[in-house]
């Protein structure tokens, strides 16, 4: 239970426990950004680590000269990219062996290809759209990987989101991070980088089981 208060705690106060890191540690604290930001997105079970609110509070340390910007962008982007291929991997590695025998219970061969189908046509905006929406950027390497997206077009749109994301948020947080009013309400930022993406994902996914029902 120590664990998961720590976690929590991490997770709503990640600008306190980052700085505070840094203080103690120094240059070790690019090896824990990279450590998060691989795990959250190359480990379909992390989808709780912070991602968003990690990169911001990195940028902001960044303009703070806590840390160096260009050697944070991309150790938080190398971790980014790898980590979707680590996820992808697993879901292609793991799928057909899940989904071996056709007439399983496990297995439902037009909803596979239907799936396949949409990450063939779709995929790419999925992909790069998923990286701005916490526990959807975990799943959706993984979904890829499973529904047997090509490679070649899943590391093209992986690269893309994943410099859009990093490079996006870190650098807003290098700018904005310092201004009194970002930093007096940074935990209520940090809030809504968490809830507000959440919020959209749950509103979609009623809207879209509506409609379908309909």
């Amino acid at each position: 239970m120590e664990y998961v208060a720590f976690l929590v705690d991490f997770i709503l106060h990640v600008d306190v426990h980052l700085e505070a890191f840094v203080r103690a540690y120094g240059l070790w604290v690019y090896a824990l950004l990279f450590l998060i930001i691989f795990v959250e997105t190359g480990v379909v079970v992390m989808p709780f680590l912070p991602g968003d609110s990690l990169l911001f509070v990195a940028g902001a340390l960044c303009g703070l000269g806590f840390m160096d910007y260009t050697a944070t962008c991309a150790v938080m982007l190398a971790a980014a990219i790898l980590g979707d291929q680590s996820n992808y991997t697993i879901g292609r590695y793991f799928g057909p062996k899940v989904f071996r025998w056709e007439h399983s219970r496990w297995f439902n061969k037009a909803a596979f290809d239907q799936a396949h189908a949409f990450y063939e046509k779709y995929g790419g905006i999925t992909i790069i759209v998923a990286r701005f929406a916490p526990f959807l950027r975990t799943f959706a390497p993984f979904v890829a990987g499973v529904a047997a997206m090509t490679r070649t077009k899943f590391s093209t749109y992986n690269v893309a989101g994943g410099v859009l994301w990093v490079m996006g948020i870190v650098t807003a947080g290098y700018f904005l991070g310092g201004l009194p009013w970002v930093k007096a309400h940074l935990d209520k930022i940090i809030w809504a980088m968490i809830l507000v993406p959440g919020v959209i994902v749950i509103a979609g996914a009623w809207r879209a089981k509506r409609a379908a029902v309909a």
